[in-house]
């Protein structure tokens, strides 16, 4: 696979914030980047049931307004919203807890299309200990392989396990946890914390040391 880390890591911009929702202490992780797709493809690429496994996970449901959805082996929710081509809303449903996601796309000139992607999360351990990377990373390495079924769409989607087992995989990981923590101290939290949580994300995913070096 062919995999540039380096430019995959630089094409997102990634922010975060502390709010409330429905009276409780939540966090948004923001993720925006461009892609060389019109937005009618890009479009279907995260909406079309067939084309969703070849870079994220299988699905199945009602992928409509109103509908219920399947992830394989992860969340499922309902679908709240849906504004062809230029935005979604949906529940996201795992081991008990209830998030909500949000995608915008809009044209970004000369053959490229935008996509934003918003997820909000009430604070709860154990996810809590590693800051925005706690979702932002899964999300970042799966707009990486949103890029690279774009890019060569009729190629296998890799096997994860290996991608994130392999120097490039690695590195990705490290880059995007960091990433993450920066964006966190941008959002005004204490940098030190901020870098300790990049450290024990980055660690959750490639099951190395939290230790800082």
């Amino acid at each position: 696979m062919d995999f540039d880390a380096a430019g995959q890591l630089a094409a997102v911009e990634r922010s975060t914030s502390l709010l409330e929702r429905d009276g409780r202490p939540a966090r948004t992780v923001t993720l925006a980047r461009s892609y060389a797709a019109t937005v009618d493809d890009l479009w279907d690429a995260v909406t079309n049931g067939e084309r969703i496994p070849r870079w994220f996970l299988p699905v199945s449901g009602e992928l409509e307004p109103g509908g219920h959805y399947q992830l394989e082996g992860n969340a499922g929710g309902t679908i709240i919203s849906c504004r062809r081509p230029a935005a979604f809303a949906l529940t996201w449903e795992f081991g008990g807890q209830m998030s909500w996601v949000e995608v915008r796309l809009a044209d970004d000139g000369a053959g490229r299309a935008r996509l934003a992607l918003t997820h909000t999360s009430h604070l709860a351990p154990p996810f809590d200990q590693y800051g925005p990377g706690a979702t932002g990373v899964g999300w970042e390495l799966a707009l990486g392989g949103l890029a690279l079924h774009l890019e060569q769409p009729n190629e296998p989607k890799p096997d994860e396990a290996a991608f994130a087992a392999s120097p490039e995989g690695k590195a990705f990981i490290a880059g995007s946890s960091e990433g993450w923590g920066q964006a966190a101290i941008a959002a005004g939290e204490d940098p030190d914390a901020a870098r300790a949580a990049a450290r024990r994300t980055a660690a959750f995913y490639t099951g190395e040391s939290a230790e800082s070096g």
